[in-house]
């Protein structure tokens, strides 16, 4: 049991088990994400409005915000919870879902955030106009931007940045 489960864990893996891998490791970070994402949103880079639906389901009482601040204070969340879930999303990957060693660690690590600073940069924007032009709840928006970000991130990171 024990030896199928390292082999599991490895590099080693059928393309299914290694997408099954990035999915849980991608779902981890996104949720790291979305915790510094809506913390931060929620005290002190307040983006977040009473009819927004994450402050109903989560019951969060939420200061009245501009919409120019709601615009910036959301693109400065999102920017907080790249850098972290990033970072967290590289070592796992790194780890359990993709062979290291096409490039040296620091190109490696550069490249996967060059990668998803174009993604996150992608999203980020498609996140702005949606509230800023249509006035989008937050969290609708910002679940656009992480969605756009997995489409760009998957591809670039099985085919550029590890061996696969």
């Amino acid at each position: 049991m024990i030896t199928k489960l390292k082999r599991q864990l490895g590099h080693d893996v059928h393309p299914v088990v290694q997408f099954i891998k990035y999915g849980f490791v991608g779902g981890m970070a996104t949720g790291i994400n979305i915790l510094v994402f809506f913390a931060l949103g929620w005290t002190l880079l307040p983006c977040l409005t009473e009819d927004d639906i994450m402050v109903k389901l989560l019951g969060l009482t939420v200061e009245p915000v501009t919409e120019a601040a709601r615009q910036w204070n959301a693109g400065f969340c999102s920017g907080a919870g790249f850098v972290v879930s990033n970072t967290v999303c590289y070592i796992l990957n790194r780890l359990f879902v993709f062979k290291p060693g096409r490039h040296s660690m620091m190109k490696e690590f550069a490249l996967f955030f060059a990668v998803s600073g174009v993604s996150w940069a992608i999203g980020t924007a498609i996140q702005t106009q949606l509230i800023a032009a249509w006035k989008i709840q937050t969290s609708i928006a910002f679940g656009t931007n992480i969605f756009t970000a997995l489409l760009i991130n998957y591809a670039m990171r099985k085919f550029v940045i590890f061996k696969g």
